[in-house]
């Protein structure tokens, strides 16, 4: 796993035989980062582990913003789905039908793990930043978009926004920040995982964008390639659909109030 931040490498991806990647959240976004991402990784020949977690099910009503071959775990569907396109690929293919808790989270994200994080909630987010930050080598990137509506805070979004976070931790050292250090509602969430929540408060998810959620995949995959290739420059990434942008975020240095 390359985990230096350049600006002129070329894009040469590459990873250590045996790496293992981890696409957690398997919804609006994480579906297509999954296939997305199964093709890229299968296509490097150099073999490697996909592992697709998600404790959630896809249902009819998902079918606005995500396509599914079957209704059922959102990992085990994926898992079949993908599973013919990568039988003679060096790519191994596996599913955990779990969400990932205080309990699981040790077992689930493990040393030198590349982790693909797409939940829509900050409290998983926090819980996943932080057991990433107990390790020696790992990478986690993780995105997601605003939803439409209010959110957890009673703050109404138009849906089109967006943001993608990287960490980095390479010989026990933050090359990069941790998902909460500069963002408070990550910090101190203000919703809890769906691990926590009853079965109608699930049903009551906040409707998304299908275009921004093809934004949010493409920027977690972006980075991802980058991040393969040594060529990393950015911590975040911001975006919106509606006016056209997106572009790496500048964040406080050290000593300026961080």
């Amino acid at each position: 796993m390359e985990t230096s931040l350049a600006t002129d490498t070329p894009l040469a991806p590459t990873f250590p035989p045996g790496q293992t990647f981890k696409v957690i959240g398997l919804g609006g976004i994480g579906s297509i980062v999954a296939r997305y991402g199964a093709a890229f990784l299968a296509s490097l020949l150099r073999g490697g582990r996909l592992v697709l977690i998600d404790g959630d099910v896809f249902e009819v009503k998902n079918s606005a913003r995500m396509l599914f071959s079957s209704t059922g775990n959102k990992a085990d569907v994926l898992r079949a789905e993908l599973a013919p396109a990568l039988e003679r690929s060096e790519l191994a293919l596996e599913s955990i039908p779990e969400y990932v808790t205080a309990a699981s989270a040790a077992r689930l994200i493990q040393e030198g793990d590349v982790v693909l994080l797409c939940v829509d909630n900050h409290a998983t987010r926090r819980l996943v930043s932080r057991r990433i930050s107990e390790l020696r080598d790992a990478l986690l990137i993780s995105g997601g978009n605003d939803g439409v509506g209010p959110d957890s805070s009673g703050t109404h979004h138009q849906g089109t926004y967006g943001n993608v976070q990287i960490h980095v931790r390479a010989d026990g050292h933050d090359l990069t920040p941790p998902l909460e250090r500069f963002h408070p509602e990550i910090a101190n969430p203000a919703d809890r995982s769906p691990a926590e929540l009853s079965c109608t408060a699930l049903l009551e998810s906040t409707p998304q964008l299908l275009f921004t959620n093809l934004a949010a995949a493409s920027a977690i995959l972006n980075a991802l390639l980058l991040a393969l290739s040594g060529a990393l420059h950015y911590a975040e990434l911001a975006f919106d659909v509606r006016t056209g942008r997106m572009r790496p975020v500048e964040l406080p240095r050290r000593g300026t109030g961080d």
